[in-house]
């Protein structure tokens, strides 16, 4: 049985609840609308499920070993019924499914050739990167090998290299050469001045 079927079958159940104002056996809609396709159990699954759907749509009494043995319209079946029932709301799902496929089949596939510049477009891009990676590589390994060359080169340079003693030392050297060299001018300059005052007196003379 196909679900708009149900759907309607449903509807049938409700109306014919609604047109009643007393209980009745579950049996007068099997006699009503199914007999003898169908079996009783049938329409107690139906009616099961517009109990899930909404409690307060039809009355329910148990009785006869059955949980649904008789039944009666409420306050709510007329009104439910005038807004479409259980057939509205399957067509309002279809008319949900059906937009949606809609959509689905709206949406655009790409062509042939656009699937194709894509993949040259992706080939390109990796082999851009590639490049890049290559490069990249390729001048930490030539920094490396600089780094490596210039501390095997001070190694091998390390006669040349003047320690921070030898270089005090030769400051200190400088130092007292400069020092001498100004003693000795100083002396020098002493002895210069006392004949320089010895001339001065015998020329007054």
């Amino acid at each position: 049985m196909s679900e708009f079927f149900k759907a309607e079958l449903k509807d049938k159940f409700l109306q014919y609840a609604s047109d009643r104002d007393d209980y009745f056996e579950v049996q007068l809609l099997y006699d009503e609308f199914l007999r003898p396709n169908y079996s009783l159990s049938f329409v107690e699954r139906v009616l099961r499920e517009v109990l899930e759907y909404d409690p307060n749509l039809i009355d329910v009494m148990s009785g006869n070993g059955a949980k649904i043995f008789m039944i009666s319209s409420t306050a709510l079946t007329e009104d439910f019924i005038e807004t479409g029932g259980f057939k509205q709301l399957f067509l309002q799902e279809e008319e949900k499914w059906d937009t949606f496929l809609e959509q689905l089949s709206n949406t655009r596939k790409l062509s042939m050739e656009e699937k194709e510049n894509l993949g040259r477009t992706e080939k390109t891009s990796y082999k851009r990167e590639r490049t890049l990676l290559y490069g990249l590589i390729g001048a930490v390994a030539l920094s490396f090998l600089f780094t490596l060359f210039s501390v095997f080169k001070a190694l091998f340079d390390s006669n040349n290299y003047v320690s921070q003693q030898d270089f005090e030392e030769r400051i200190e050297k400088l130092e007292t050469e400069l020092k001498l060299k100004n003693e000795s001018e100083e002396s020098d300059s002493l002895f210069q001045k006392p004949i320089s005052s010895s001339l001065k007196s015998d020329s007054i003379q």
